[in-house]
């Protein structure tokens, strides 16, 4: 019993130490589980895990009765484990099921994610919601009918529309569901909540124009973002065009810069596929960009609601992109479920790894960190 209760009352600190060793999610369950002073000393989420999870909708909801079904699960692609890394299906071994009630209605479309959180928008009410799936806490937001570009809002006999200014400033209407269905395009947030609400913000990429709006605790309508002291505008890589099998995303540094990844896709029987990855560097205080080929020891991870750079996890390598699909158009068809493209770019090898080739999803999976 002695020997027990030593172990029940390690120093805090060397606790939360040691379980930063833990690297999957169902390991840290575990050891979380081995007395309750061990589930009390230790936070729901570990602070340690850089290994962000990845949210997959069930491929077989649309065969389900939707009540009291645990239709999302989280896995993670840990580098290290190359049975994880040539799964073609979901399997029991590394699948974390999650129930999240608030999106069993299907209407629910997943707006962005960070520190935690997902961002949530409602496509019935236009509301846009907060949600900690491991704390089950929540934080409203603005709702759509708040945004600036959005005149009025007149639910009517022939069918709910909002009265708007379009992408060429000129007043129009819109059809009440498509609206709430395209208009968020992502949410990022600064930090959690939970941590610190005085110095939280949420900043939203809305309507047609790409336009930025934020939220402060206290707001009861998004605020457009304008231009402000100290910052200065930068031009893209010469080489660089729109286009939408170019996708491009802006990743921050640790050390100040920032990183922007051209992402290069083309049609294969039907879907599109990822077949390369330009990246370029803006050191801070510059004003053009530079080609980079090494990451070094950070991984970058991307995907339609979040870009991140993190530290090369234990028992993993660095100079990675670990990325998921891009299908916006997806997020609210779950009659009819697409293959994704998911997978790990090693840039030492110049080489893709690709994850869950047979399974068909009915909405981008979502990285939550």
């Amino acid at each position: 019993m002695d020997e027990i209760n030593r172990w029940a009352d390690i120093d805090e600190d060397l606790l939360k130490e040691i379980s930063k060793r833990f690297h999957a999610y169902h390991d840290y369950i575990q050891l979380r589980l081995v007395c309750k002073e061990w589930s009390l000393k230790l936070p729901k989420i570990p602070n340690g895990n850089k290994i962000p999870w990845l949210l997959l909708p069930d491929e077989t909801v649309k065969n389900h009765s939707y009540e009291d079904e645990e239709i999302y699960h989280l896995m993670q692609l840990a580098a290290a484990d190359d049975e994880t890394l040539d799964t073609c299906a979901l399997e029991e071994k590394d699948i974390y099921h999650i129930m999240l009630p608030e999106m069993q209605s299907y209407s629910k479309l997943i707006r962005g994610s960070g520190h935690g959180w997902l961002i949530v928008v409602s496509m019935s009410d236009g509301t846009i919601q907060m949600l900690n799936p491991f704390t089950n806490r929540r934080l409203d937001l603005p709702p759509v009918s708040t945004f600036p570009d959005i005149i009025d809002y007149q639910p009517d006999n022939h069918g709910d529309e909002y009265t708007l200014w379009d992408f060429r400033d000129i007043r129009s209407t819109t059809e009440r569901d498509e609206l709430h269905r395209l208009h968020v395009c992502k949410v990022i947030i600064n930090s959690s909540p939970e941590c610190d609400i005085e110095n939280f913000m949420a900043l939203v990429i809305f309507g047609p124009n790409r336009r930025l709006a934020f939220y402060k605790p206290g707001n009861m309508r998004w605020t457009r973002a304008g231009l402000k002291g100290g910052i200065h505008e930068t031009r893209p890589p010469s080489e660089i065009f729109l286009s939408p099998t170019k996708p491009k995303y802006l990743v921050g540094c640790a050390n100040g810069s920032l990183l922007m990844l051209v992402r290069h896709t083309e049609k294969k029987n039907k879907e599109y596929e990822t077949y390369k990855f330009d990246i370029y560097e803006l050191k801070r205080n510059r004003k053009e960009w530079s080609a980079l080929d090494n990451l070094g020891n950070y991984i970058l991870v991307i995907g339609f609601n979040s870009s991140v750079q993190i530290p090369a996890p234990f028992l993993s390598k660095g100079n990675q992109i670990w990325f998921t699909d891009n299908q916006i158009a997806a997020q609210s068809s779950f009659y009819d479920p697409v293959a994704q493209d998911i997978g790990i770019f090693d840039l030492d090898h110049r080489s893709f790894q690709r994850v869950l080739l047979d399974v068909k999803l009915f909405c981008p999976p979502v990285w939550l960190s």
